[in-house]
């Protein structure tokens, strides 16, 4: 076989694996989505309007694509996205969502400007994504104008696009149904680490898993930081993926030397399963325990949308230190000396 076809297999085997996988993602968050009503929220716009979905719903059909500008699929979908809302009409809502994560609105205005993007785009703070359970970039939300949402996916197929002609054609059934949406609190210094409904999470919380009574450092990460963003093309992140090894490797050395500090890892979600964590674990050999924020509470109450991310707590489970990116000097900001 000619080189330049075995590059264009491995490149297809590796685009259909991708895909594949994002699908999965997308059906874990379908499972708690699909059928339910759909949130009362209000979404702001980068140009400065709000769509009140409340007001939306019962006249139109609603499409939401929750993106970010370093993800691959989310670019190459994007002819796709642009096209449905040329398409639209009146009986269609479309609006794309920047997820928020590691990224800015000045890099979301540079690709609406580069793709000529024209439909409404939010940049979301945290609390879309909680709202809408997002697992996986791009993840496609079609709500049905009796307010239920009616498709969740990954793939701009035509699955998504059978889906978004269903939810335009049906006509309202009855009374339009709607959820209430309150954001998670903020949780900042000084504040105590509420209980959480995750059982791992709850397990490695300060003032709970150890009985020793030692200060905690919650290191929040995303596994795929390292490898993902590092890569050489359109949307990569060099940068950040240098400062997430960076400080894996610091911490993962000062939870050796430093065992009279409870050192937890807290994973981000999205593009992430515990089987992820495990693989993680074995590529980088890292010592500390990592949990999976499968609720995506811990990174909202702490309102993380960067990595990597720090929080310190006294030894009863009290904020007493956030740090936000690394320098030289994070072994000294996240713990103090050894006493004598």
């Amino acid at each position: 076989m000619p080189k330049f076809a075995m590059f264009f297999l491995a490149t297809f085997v590796a685009w259909a694996a991708h895909a594949q996988d994002g699908q999965q993602r997308a059906a874990v968050a379908a499972r708690t989505l699909v059928g339910s009503p759909a949130p009362a929220v209000i979404l702001h716009t980068i140009d400065g309007k709000t769509i009140d979905l409340s007001k939306v719903i019962g006249k139109k059909a609603i499409y939401l694509k929750f993106w970010a500008t370093w993800c691959v699929p989310c670019r190459e979908q994007m002819p796709h996205l642009e096209r449905v809302y040329e398409q639209a009409g009146d009986d269609l809502e479309v609006v794309a969502i920047d997820v928020g994560y590691d990224d800015s609105v000045a890099r979301v205005r540079e690709l609406q400007k580069q793709v000529g993007l024209r439909m409404p785009i939010v940049f979301d703070d945290g609390s879309l994504g909680t709202a809408f359970n997002v697992q996986v970039t791009p993840q496609h939300i079609v709500i049905g104008r009796d307010g239920r949402i009616q498709y969740v996916g990954h793939a701009a197929n035509a699955q998504l696009d059978a889906a978004l002609l269903a939810a335009r054609r049906a006509p309202t059934a009855g009374a339009v149904a709607m959820t209430t949406f309150t954001d998670l609190p903020a949780l900042a210094v000084g504040d105590a680490i509420p209980a959480l409904p995750s059982p791992a999470l709850a397990s490695e919380l300060p003032g709970k898993a150890d009985a020793a009574g030692r200060p905690t450092v919650l290191f929040f990460l995303s596994p795929w930081c390292e490898s993902y963003l590092a890569q050489k093309r359109d949307g990569s992140r060099p940068e950040v993926a240098a400062q997430c090894r960076s400080a894996r490797e610091q911490v993962d050395a000062l939870s050796r030397s430093r065992p009279d500090i409870h050192w937890v890892g807290v994973a981000s979600r999205l593009w992430t399963s515990q089987q992820d964590l495990v693989d993680y674990r074995k590529q980088t050999h890292i010592a500390m325990p990592i949990v999976l924020d499968e609720t995506g509470e811990l990174f909202r109450r702490f309102r993380v949308v960067h990595e990597p991310t720090f929080v310190v707590t006294d030894a009863q489970g009290r904020i007493v230190r956030r740090i936000d990116r690394i320098d030289a000097q994070l072994g000294t900001q996240l713990v103090a000396p050894k006493a004598p």
